[in-house]
């Protein structure tokens, strides 16, 4: 079963579990366009191949809603609209520790991928990254103590969130590839891109898919 929020001609939205990867890998792994392009070809009794763009990559550990392009001018479009950052993501992540600000907080750094390790590092020699964040609400996981935090995503770099929000001492529960302190099964941890905004390649209209509404603490 997939969730599918939306499709016609031209796109189709959909949201991305935890342990399915964006795109084949050449390993035995679920991924999103081969069980969306199953999805299309059943649904609507599609002969032959089915063509689906990749426009954005989620990372296998992070769940939440994607984009995918069922044409090739819808690709284009929607490539040129993540290049302008008109395309936008938001994220709700947990993190280690303790924050209370309830305004967005601007953070600027340049990050930098080291592809052998498959893992980024703030570095003068990489590429301009900008996030904000604010404090959703603080509780314990096995009295440890965390905050939940709504991220605003402003460029689409590798591993960003991780990387930024563990430079600042505050990893991600349970991201032990960026310092986390503690353990959780699998060796996931809790990152969801929970709010999607993008121009139709067609119509230009903004649209917005969310995967859950996101409140501040009562």
């Amino acid at each position: 079963m997939i969730k599918v929020y939306y499709c016609d001609n031209h796109v189709i939205v959909a949201y991305k579990e935890k342990g399915i990867l964006s795109q084949p890998d050449g390993s035995n792994k679920l991924d999103m366009l081969t069980i969306l392009k199953d999805y299309i070809k059943e649904k609507y009794n599609k002969p032959g191949n089915v063509f689906l763009g990749l426009v954005h990559r989620l990372d296998i550990n992070t769940s939440g809603v994607m984009v995918f392009a069922r044409t090739s001018k819808g690709a284009e479009r929607l490539s040129e609209a993540v290049s302008k950052h008109l395309l936008r993501k938001k994220y709700i992540a947990t993190v280690e520790g303790v924050l209370t600000n309830k305004d967005y907080i601007k953070l600027v750094n340049y990050i930098y991928k080291d592809e052998k390790e498959k893992k980024s590092y703030i570095s003068n020699t990489g590429k301009e990254s900008i996030l904000e964040y604010r404090a959703l609400r603080n509780y314990k996981i096995d009295s440890h103590d965390v905050t939940d935090i709504d991220v605003n995503l402003l460029t689409g770099r590798f591993h960003q969130i991780r990387c930024q929000m563990a430079n600042i001492g505050h990893p991600l529960y349970g991201d032990k590839k960026y310092g986390s302190k503690y353990s959780i099964d699998n060796n996931s941890f809790p990152l969801e891109a929970y709010e999607l905004t993008f121009p139709h390649p067609i119509t230009k209209e903004m649209m917005t898919f969310r995967s859950m509404e996101v409140k501040d603490e009562a």
